[in-house]
């Protein structure tokens, strides 16, 4: 193996070892790139409802965040809702929206930003960061649990309230609290689920640095300060591209200037990165008063991220694909054999076929 090995390389020159290495290595670092950028985007679980709620991939996330000069109650929300069921149902095989189907034909959740005061017997937050939620909101962002359980805009009671660990132990001294009361605005509410809040230096940068409190959009809206829903999401089968996006800007009825729409679940693919690059300088320039949440500041950042590995990326692949390209022209360039020579070889390839198959013929004449 060893003498083989010896020889077939020594029917190389200097040169081409070193084109074939810078090659190989390229490739290399192509993939290492690939498998990097697929991990980073692996832990955006805010992005990722789509592939929570439907294996085979037919079904899209999309969000869309509006200015403060729009003021959207959960009824347009609904009416939006049916709207889009009705769109799909005209779309859609019968038997992917029948009652035998068990998974509902679209999810949705909205949330709004704001401060709230709450106070328990032993503390207070006064001012904290809240977060008030419709729908089926931690179906979008199920933000880690370590205790309890997360709770909906569809909830008989609107009375619930989850706390990160910070805030626990400022109200209780302790994060075993489930079920226990607070007061915000003078009424009663219960800790439905304590969490841990996202310590990455990305979540911290994108506003997600201090204690933050999660209730109903209801109460936040009666009982803190707040501009109004700030976001509304949607999640559903996409028959075709940008079925689902195009729904959202065309018929939420918000306008263009007023909101930035996103399709979660291709956000990070290539034909999604390519523009992210192309806006270099101007990506960050915001025409409209538009303040992300923090979950969409952290996936905006590691949309640059993606796309500066993707620049690499195809740095990395011209390497190997260059040195092939002109590996090829110099072999034909330096060919041994005529145009004849190849006609020839390819009739008596046929040749050989006809001959394989006639014999095969023949043995089963003779069976």
């Amino acid at each position: 193996m060893g003498i083989r090995l010896k020889r077939f390389f020594s029917n190389f020159t200097i040169k081409q070892i070193v084109f074939s290495l810078m090659a190989v290595v390229s490739f290399l670092l192509f993939l290492v790139l690939t498998i990097w950028s697929r991990h980073l985007t692996s832990q955006l679980t805010d992005q990722q409802a789509a592939q929570r709620w439907d294996k085979d991939g037919k079904s899209v996330q999309v969000s869309c965040y509006f200015t403060d000069q729009v003021k959207l109650t959960d009824m347009e929300f609904i009416g939006f809702k049916k709207k889009l069921e009705q769109m799909l149902k005209e779309t859609l095989p019968a038997d992917e929206y029948s009652e035998e189907n068990d998974r509902r034909l679209v999810v949705d959740g909205y949330s709004a930003m704001g401060k709230v005061t709450v106070l328990s017997e032993k503390g207070k937050l006064t001012d904290v960061d809240a977060i008030g939620i419709g729908g089926d909101y931690f179906l979008f962002h199920p933000v880690k649990l370590l205790s309890g359980g997360y709770f909906t805009g569809e909830d008989l009671m609107q009375d619930s309230i989850i706390l990160d660990t910070e805030g626990a132990w400022q109200l209780f001294g302790s994060n075993d609290i489930v079920g226990k009361s607070v007061m915000i605005g003078g009424v009663p509410h219960y800790v439905a689920g304590v969490i841990e809040r996202d310590g990455s230096k990305f979540a911290k940068s994108a506003g997600l640095n201090k204690t933050t409190v999660y209730l109903s959009d209801d109460s936040l809206q009666a009982y803190g300060t707040t501009a109004g829903i700030s976001n509304y999401e949607v999640l559903a089968p996409n028959p075709v591209r940008h079925f689902v996006y195009n729904a959202v800007k065309d018929q939420l009825g918000v306008a263009e200037d007023d909101m930035v729409v996103v399709e979660n679940t291709t956000r990070f693919k290539v034909e999604s990165l390519i523009p992210v690059i192309l806006e270099f300088g101007t990506r960050s320039m915001q025409n409209a008063a538009i303040r992300f949440p923090f979950w969409e500041n952290v996936a905006r950042g590691y949309e640059d991220v993606c796309a500066l590995i993707l620049i690499f990326q195809f740095l990395f692949l011209l390497i190997p694909g260059t040195i092939l390209i002109v590996f090829f022209i110099w072999k034909w360039r330096h060919r041994t054999f005529t145009w004849k020579d190849l006609g020839n070889r390819i009739i008596d390839i046929r040749d050989g076929l006809r001959k394989k198959s006639r014999r095969e013929k023949e043995k089963w004449e003779n069976f």
